[in-house]
C-alpha cells in the first residue's frame, strides 16, 4: 500500500501586527447597529463581545460605532443588557 503524504498549508498568516486596521469591513453589512444613548449605561459589554474594532467609548462613557469596521453581525445588540442597541436596515 502506498503511503499518502499530507501537506498542510499555512492559512491566515498575519505578517505584521495591527494589520486588521488596514482592512475596512463595513461594506459587508446588511444591517447596522444604532445605539439609543438615553438607554446606554456604558457597561461596555458590547465592546467586549465585538469581534472587530468597531465600538469606541465616548468621553461621556457611552459608546459609538465605527461603521468602517462594523460587519453588522448584531452581537452587540444581543449582548446589550439595557437593550440600547437595535439593528436597522442599511
Amino acid at each position: 500500500m502506498a503511503e499518502v503524504e499530507k501537506i498542510i498549508l499555512p492559512g491566515g498568516i498575519i505578517d505584521r501586527p495591527g494589520s486588521t486596521l488596514d482592512y475596512k469591513t463595513g461594506t459587508w453589512r446588511v444591517k447596522r447597529p444604532v445605539v439609543d444613548l438615553n438607554k446606554c449605561t456604558g457597561c461596555l459589554l458590547c465592546w467586549i463581545y465585538c469581534p472587530e474594532p468597531a465600538i469606541r467609548k465616548r468621553d461621556d462613557g457611552k459608546i459609538e460605532f465605527d461603521y468602517d469596521y462594523c460587519k453588522g453581525c448584531g452581537i452587540c445588540s444581543v449582548e446589550c443588557p439595557a437593550k440600547a442597541i437595535k439593528m436597522e436596515e442599511e
